[in-house]
C-alpha cells in the first residue's frame, strides 16, 4: 500500500512528526493549533504533514495509527495521541521529555 509506506518513510526520517489540518503557522483546526503551539513553546524541531492537501493521506494516518482524530503526534514512529492525550502530557510535564529523548 503506497499510502503506508510513505507513511512509514516520513517516521523513519523524522523523529517528531505531526499529522495536522494545515500547517504549524497556519492550522485550519483548533485541536491542530494547539497541538502545534505545545510543540513550539517546547522549542522541539517537529516535522509537519499537513493532511488537508492529500485525502489519501488524510484517511490514511487514521488507519495506519488506528486513532479516528487529526492531529496525531509521532515520537521515533509511535502514535503518542491526538490532541488531548498531547495537551494532558504537555501539563503533567511528561511530553517534553519525550520529545528531548526523541531528538537525542
Amino acid at each position: 500500500d503506497t499510502v503506508k509506506a510513505q507513511i512509514e518513510q516520513t517516521l523513519e526520517a523524522h523523529p517528531i512528526v505531526l499529522y495536522l489540518k494545515g500547517t504549524p503557522d497556519f492550522p485550519q483546526c483548533g485541536f491542530s493549533h494547539r497541538v502545534a503551539e505545545i510543540l513550539k513553546t517546547l522549542d522541539v524541531s517537529f516535522h509537519a504533514v499537513d493532511v488537508l492537501e492529500d485525502e489519501a493521506v488524510r484517511s490514511g494516518i487514521k488507519d495506519f495509527g488506528r486513532w479516528p482524530t487529526i492531529p496525531q503526534l509521532y515520537v521515533r514512529g509511535v502514535l503518542l495521541g491526538g490532541c488531548d492525550i498531547v495537551c494532558q502530557l504537555y501539563e503533567n510535564g511528561e511530553l517534553e521529555g519525550q520529545l528531548r529523548a526523541a531528538m537525542n
